[in-house]
């Protein structure tokens, strides 16, 4: 019965963010550093997500072939490749690390 009372107030919870989003005022939103907010979080919360991902298995800390496909990822960023090239050379890495044995 305890998952029907999680559901319930994650249901609460999600209509009460909506809500409150709602009930903001449009001249808050138009402030330049609200604005500037808003454009970098969902990349900081992109990056926390693939690090999370990358790096943790059950609250340890993990480094293996994903992280190897990360570096990768990144240098292709530093380097200033297209996004398809950035992907590309992430998961080639990754597999290459896998298959040898990583």
């Amino acid at each position: 019965m305890s998952i029907w009372i999680a559901i319930a107030a994650t249901v609460v919870g999600c209509y009460v963010v909506k809500l409150a989003g709602l009930l903001v005022p449009a001249n808050a939103l138009e402030r330049p550093l609200v604005q500037r907010l808003a454009a970098l979080l969902p990349v900081a919360l992109l990056a926390a997500l693939t690090a999370q991902q990358t790096f943790s298995t059950n609250s340890a800390l993990v480094i293996d072939a994903r992280a190897a496909g990360i570096g990768a990822a990144a240098l292709a960023l530093v380097l200033r490749a297209p996004f398809l090239v950035v992907v590309g050379a992430a998961v080639a890495v990754t597999a290459g690390v896998r298959a040898l044995g990583g």
